[in-house]
């Protein structure tokens, strides 16, 4: 066994112990927010080395690759896949402090029984060995042995739902849902980019787009088709929330201009924004679903890289956007005409906990136990520290016993192991209250609402169909 990655990493008290390895270690995954390739979990993917599964779309490691010094061609460039691996194990010694030291350690150990310290002399040992355990394994595999029940992947209305009806006839115990993400028919800022999308989006609604009313019709039709496929959740990544007030008619000729070529003005693109973005809170609420808002991310500032390599490669970083009184307008103005559905709200800014923490309760309105979430730490907040940092202020202002959990967020089939990460982050902060004196030894009450934590919560609040043998948690 390591003497790093060994059986209580991260459980520091004997309480903490007891609660992970009782309660939380054994419980499934529901994984409600991803990227994971959908197209890959439909052709069960073989990969054809570690570097593939392990580096492939991971944008946490080639940004850490970057700050070491690596070229781009050893991060998202050609260099061959054994050259990336080898650049990667050099720089994981550089990671110290970082959550990827735990991450990357965790990964090998729990897919490929691997635990070495990982740095370039071992780098060698770790290609030869996890190869040979990975050429035995495909992607339904790894969710298998991670106990996913659910999969959330995050869809384009303008895509094809091929594939997620594929997956639909394989019979998997996990269950894969689309949800549905249209943050580019908020795009009338950029219309050289737009028009395309509009042609796009109107082959996949099986109609065409000229108009203002075109657009909401096909973005209807396609929310209609992602819940025919299962969806039961949204999701709309903003710098912050838009509650500006725009009539039809403003709507109208916001996109008529865009449709001439006119890019919107920054104005213009928040109050055309406004509106659809209350149009899907609507659609949302009436077929039940949960709408899910990642606010704060300052995104693609590297100009050069993005020209180079694309969005959504490394480049993005935390912003500093005010959140509250937009927040509140939009969540209200929803609210006001009994049209506000389920929401889970994550901030990338650490100093919005505690506005986020108090905005859930505005909207909490008894019809549904935690009908408002403050989402788990997000992208660079879901490590040690900003989980912590996140738990505490949910359970001070409000009922973390309500928490939906963990998600992965991620587009690699191994990140799984960040549930753990997550599960032992958890346990211990409780099992340290416990030890203290703050809450009481009641392992039965502090174990159940853990248990809740890591699965039972998400599986009753989503209300997303389950394989039988993930309908019950396991006692």
């Amino acid at each position: 066994m390591s003497a790093f990655i060994h059986d209580n990493f991260l459980l520091q008290s004997d309480e903490a112990r007891e609660l992970y390895h009782r309660f939380a270690a054994t419980e499934p995954i529901f994984d409600y927010h991803c990227h994971l390739p959908q197209k890959q979990i439909a052709e069960n993917h073989a990969f054809a080395d570690l570097s593939e599964i392990w580096l492939g779309g991971d944008h946490y490691k080639w940004r850490a690759m970057r700050s070491n010094g690596v070229p781009e061609r050893l991060c998202m460039g050609d260099g061959s896949p054994r050259e990336k691996h080898d650049a990667w194990c050099a720089t994981v010694p550089h990671t110290l402090g970082n959550p990827l030291y735990h991450w990357s350690h965790l990964e090998l150990k729990r897919y490929f029984g691997l635990d070495p310290i990982i740095n370039a002399s071992s780098a060698p040992e770790i290609w030869r060995a996890a190869n040979a355990r990975l050429a035995g394994l495909r992607v339904h595999d790894f969710l298998k042995l991670s106990k996913v029940a659910v999969v959330c992947t995050t869809d384009d209305p303008a895509e094809s739902l091929d594939d997620h009806a594929k997956i639909a006839r394989l019979g998997l115990a996990t269950r894969v849902y689309p949800t549905y993400r249209p943050d580019k028919a908020l795009g009338v800022n950029d219309p050289a980019a737009y028009h395309p999308w509009l042609e796009k989006l109107g082959g996949a609604a099986r109609t065409s787009v000229r108009t203002f009313d075109d657009l909401l019709v096909a973005l209807k039709r396609r929310h209609d088709d992602f819940h025919a496929a299962g969806a039961r959740l949204s999701d709309h990544g903003l710098e912050q929330a838009l509650a500006e007030p725009c009539s039809h008619a403003e709507a109208t000729a916001i996109f008529n201009s865009a449709r001439k070529g006119l890019a919107a003005s920054p104005a213009e693109w928040a109050k055309f924004g406004s509106y659809l973005m209350l149009e899907f809170g609507r659609w949302d609420a009436a077929r039940g679903w949960t709408k899910q808002l990642h606010l704060g991310a300052l995104r693609s500032n590297n100009t050069r890289q993005l020209q180079a390599v694309g969005r959504d490669c490394g480049f993005d970083s935390i912003g500093d956007f005010p959140q509250a009184r937009a927040l509140a307008r939009y969540l209200d103005a929803l609210d006001q005409t009994g049209e506000l559905p389920r929401v889970v709200l994550y901030n990338l800014n650490p100093a919005d906990n505690y506005v986020f923490g108090t905005m859930i309760g505005n909207f909490n309105d008894g019809s549904v136990a935690g009908k408002i979430q403050f989402g788990s730490g997000w992208w660079f907040l879901d490590q040690k520290e900003a989980m912590e940092w996140q738990l505490t202020a949910l359970a001070n202002l409000g009922l973390l016993s309500r928490f939906v959990g963990m998600l992965t967020d991620s587009r690699s089939f191994l990140s799984y192991t960040r549930h753990e990460y997550f599960r032992r982050v958890l346990c211990n902060l409780l099992g340290g209250q416990m030890q203290r004196g703050e809450i009481p030894a009641d392992r039965e009450l502090v174990g159940g609402m853990i248990r809740n934590i890591c699965f039972a919560n998400a599986r009753d609040y989503f209300r997303l169909e389950l394989d039988s043998c993930f309908r019950s948690s396991p006692q």
